[in-house]
């Protein structure tokens, strides 16, 4: 079975994307497209923010690009150094929350301790810090994109959690997103799934998608990677066969073959 996955292909360890892993393993045949291209932004305004941990309470990740803007104010020698020899170690005496598997193993990578990767989404790990926070302490620390939603700062505030954004990346559409489609459905037909893993995702391709399919798109059934990006399908009035428990390959792939 074909299954069409909307979605930048990550190799771990020198192997395939976790997705195409787990997927082939059931006998589907998954083809992975990326959708979003990102740039970085203020990195020089995050870094000064990441190197005073004395003026926040912790740190929260809600992508994996919130991680990589990290890595990019590490580049310089002086700073990577530091990292390694204080900064990470006086980062790891606060929490450093996180939403999802993927977004965790990028922290620990970078040799931070992450907490709350099993919550699934911004709703979720909301309700998890602001179980653990006390209210009026200093600011947590926010990386994250220009597209984010409000979901968590406003739950955070409701709760007198104080929380910093410092928005790192913008979102824009692959520039490749077209041509990849239009070769994918020429070349393979219509698949017999399709799972978006972003908003933005919904954004950028359904329109493609549906005139592609033709006469066929009853045949496809969409799946989406979290309870946001079905949302955003619904809305533009897609029925959403699946949506996975939580945002990892194991969940997603068990939902597909329910």
């Amino acid at each position: 079975m074909k299954v069409l996955l909307l979605k930048d292909p990550k190799e771990s360890d020198g192997g395939p994307d976790s997705y195409k892993k787990e997927f082939g393993s059931h006998g589907l045949k998954a083809t992975l497209i990326p959708v979003l291209a990102f740039e970085f932004i203020s990195l020089q305004t995050f870094s000064e923010k990441l190197f005073h941990p004395d003026q926040y309470h912790g740190l929260i990740f809600t992508s994996p690009r919130a991680v990589e803007a990290i890595k990019l104010c590490l580049v310089d020698s002086c700073k990577k150094e530091a990292w390694k020899n204080y900064l990470r170690g006086e980062w790891n005496t606060k929490p450093v929350y996180v939403v999802g598997k993927a977004t965790a193993g990028l922290v620990t990578e970078i040799g931070l301790k992450p907490q709350g990767e099993d919550c699934g989404n911004a709703e979720k790990l909301a309700g998890f810090i602001c179980s653990r926070e006390p209210s009026n302490s200093l600011p947590l620390l926010f990386p994250c994109g220009a597209l984010k939603r409000e979901t968590l700062p406003t739950m955070l505030k409701d709760k007198d959690v104080m929380l910093e954004s410092v928005t790192v990346y913008q979102t824009s559409q692959h520039p490749d997103l077209q041509e990849s489609l239009t070769n994918y459905f020429s070349q393979e037909g219509v698949p017999a799934s399709v799972i978006f893993f972003s908003p933005s995702g919904v954004k950028y391709c359904l329109k493609q998608i549906l005139k592609l399919s033709g006469d066929f798109i009853s045949q496809i059934k969409f799946a989406a990677i979290g309870p946001t990006t079905a949302e955003a399908l619904v809305t533009e009035g897609i029925l959403v066969s699946c949506t996975a428990s939580r945002p990892t390959p194991q969940d997603l792939a068990a939902e597909l073959r329910k």
